[in-house]
């Protein structure tokens, strides 16, 4: 096989008209497509294919010559698979990968009917599905042959394989086919379902005069190898190429480690990894780490990176200072004044009705007391908050929907409006016993970080509505259980990216530049998320960048620190298109 241009690696490349190159095939299987590297004439043509993938498919480039060339057009974007190839020789078909004809089960060609039993099959074994239609459309698809093997007891689909013809697909001088997709019901009693379909398989490109039959197997899956070289498959140097994509993921991010790291910082270390950048994990428990591209480090903790400089962390660190400073750009912000005295809270709540206290300095909705309206608990609230910090502040009570815009670079990355945390009453429990069932849920979906703290601001919350710990709400009926909005306190988020007036976007912009910082989160008071009017109440200089689902925080994050590694497309020549079969 000294001229096989699967396996070929070496030495002057085939030239334009030979056999099958500049072809560029490309055969769609319903799961993506499968790109036949040895059709292709130029590296980046294949890179290029191999960059256009949908979203939600699975694509990938074999028989692949010179992979680390291939890799180079894409580096941060493709990968080399880490399986192994493996052929049979049809002409030679040893007696072990023969079919056996079996009682318990039969083998036939797949039908449109049998998509959703497949679908199934694939989903439980966390396999890309087919897409819809597609084993309709097979009559024009002549190179694709898809088998699916059924209980000979019930008429259930126990499992499926799926077959290129090479010769079909782009005239293959060496007569060859290949494997893919086989799965097997993991609930299956019927021993040998999947030796089955690959003999089966076999035997139908056997017929059809193929000389061999290519298979990929991870490279440690032992038990699969192991069946494969005693039915006759013989190792073969064929390299596969794909695109880092979620689907793939436990193939390019290397093994998982555990680093207890949280959710904020969890999402940006995942990110970086899918990349190819490295990671090292200064301190987990703190979201200290570092990212390493090439010769260029970025120190992070969490969303915080040594991009902000100390200046522009101090002017979000210090509620008063950023409030000055936004308010002479002439941006909207609520009354605010700091209180040193009693006298203070009663000047201040005489004239605004409906304050907040917190402290000057502070995170994650700590020592904030919000909605205050008689003088006892504005009292009360700032003798708490006096206690514990140097600096407090008196807040113009702003009413209205709690908004959180998170800002990356000279983008807005996300909006979500941010909901306290609500119970409702079953009729049973108390107050109490649904807040820490409501905690518990919390905490279990944001790994620890959000929890409802029974405390005096709780406890406020609901008295100010008629009720106590121990009180029993009627079925059904909702209760907001404290004031503030903040996730780590319970609260809810829920994006409104594309609902986002524009003013509400600009205003954002505005602040990012004013305070000077590459990466911050506002969070907004406004009557409507889709109306120009908002007051600013805080900038958080280490926003949360998890819980902002479908927005790609995350992404957008390592985009900024590694603009190099942003997902673009391979710019490939015109001729590049190719066939797909």
């Amino acid at each position: 096989m000294e001229n096989a241009l699967s396996l070929k690696h070496w030495g002057e490349p085939p030239k334009n008209g030979m056999g099958t190159v500049g072809k560029c095939v490309a055969v769609h299987c319903g799961w993506g497509r499968v790109l036949f590297g040895q059709t292709f004439d130029k590296p980046e043509l294949l890179a290029g294919r191999l960059m256009e993938e949908e979203t939600g498919e699975r694509d990938l480039a074999i028989y692949v010559r010179d992979p680390h060339v291939i890799l180079s057009m894409a580096p941060q974007t493709l990968f080399m698979d880490p399986s192994h190839s493996f052929r049979l020789n049809l002409r030679e078909l040893p007696a072990t990968a023969r079919a056996d004809d079996s009682t318990m089960f039969t083998i036939r060609a797949a039908e449109a009917a049998d998509e959703g039993a497949i679908n199934r099959i694939y989903t439980s074994r966390g396999m890309v599905s087919l897409k819809p239609g597609y084993l309709a459309e097979l009559d024009d698809r002549h190179c694709v042959t898809v088998l699916v093997a059924e209980s000979a007891q019930d008429g259930e689909v126990l499992g499926v394989v799926m077959g290129i013809d090479h010769t079909t697909a782009f005239d293959d001088p060496e007569e060859g086919s290949s494997l893919w997709a086989l799965a097997v019901d993991s609930q299956a009693a019927v021993p040998a379902v999947g030796i089955g379909l690959v003999t089966a398989l076999a035997a139908h490109f056997r017929a059809a005069g193929r000389a061999f039959m290519d298979l990929s197997v991870l490279h440690d899956n032992a038990e699969a190898i192991q069946l494969y070289e005693k039915m006759g498959f013989e190792r073969v140097p064929v390299y596969t190429v794909k695109k880092k994509n979620p689907i793939n993921e436990s193939l390019f991010i290397g093994p998982q480690r555990v680093e207890n790291l949280n959710i904020y910082a969890k999402i940006i270390v995942d990110e970086a990894r899918r990349r190819g950048i490295h990671v090292d994990i200064e301190d987990a428990a703190a979201g200290l780490f570092t990212l390493t591209l090439g010769g260029r480090s970025i120190a992070c903790r969490e969303s915080l990176s040594e991009l902000t400089s100390a200046v522009a962390m101090s002017r979000c660190d210090d509620k008063a200072l950023t409030h000055r400073l936004l308010a002479k750009a002439d941006l909207n912000m609520p009354g605010q004044v700091t209180l040193r005295s009693r006298d203070d809270v009663r000047a201040f709540l005489e004239k605004y009705g409906r304050i907040v206290i917190k402290p000057a300095r502070g995170e994650q909705g700590q020592g904030v007391f919000v909605d205050l309206c008689s003088e006892d608990e504005a009292i009360a609230a700032f003798d708490e908050v006096r206690d514990q910090a140097d600096h407090v502040i008196g807040e113009e009570f702003v009413n209205g929907r709690d908004l959180r815009i998170i800002v990356i670079g000279d983008e807005v990355a996300a909006a979500a409006v941010r909901r306290p945390p609500r119970i409702t009453g079953d009729g049973q429990h108390s107050i109490q016993e649904l807040i820490q069932r409501l905690s518990r849920r919390r905490a279990a979906a944001t790994g620890g970080e959000s929890r409802i703290p029974i405390d005096d601001e709780t406890r406020r919350c609901l008295q100010a509505q008629g009720h106590g710990m121990n009180s029993v709400l009627a079925d059904g009926v909702v209760l907001e259980v404290r004031k503030t909005a903040n996730l780590h306190c319970g609260g809810t988020i829920h994006d409104v990216t594309d609902d986002l007036h524009p003013v509400l976007r600009d205003a954002a912009l505005a602040a990012r530049q004013v305070l000077g910082i590459p990466v911050v989160g506002f969070d907004f008071m406004v009557p409507r998320v889709d109306g120009p009017d908002y007051r600013i109440i805080e900038a958080n200089e280490r926003p949360g960048l998890a819980n902002h689902e479908p927005q790609p925080t995350a992404q957008k994050f390592v985009d900024f620190l590694f603009p190099e590694t942003r997902q673009e497309l391979v710019k490939t020549p015109a001729s590049g298109k190719g066939v797909t079969a």
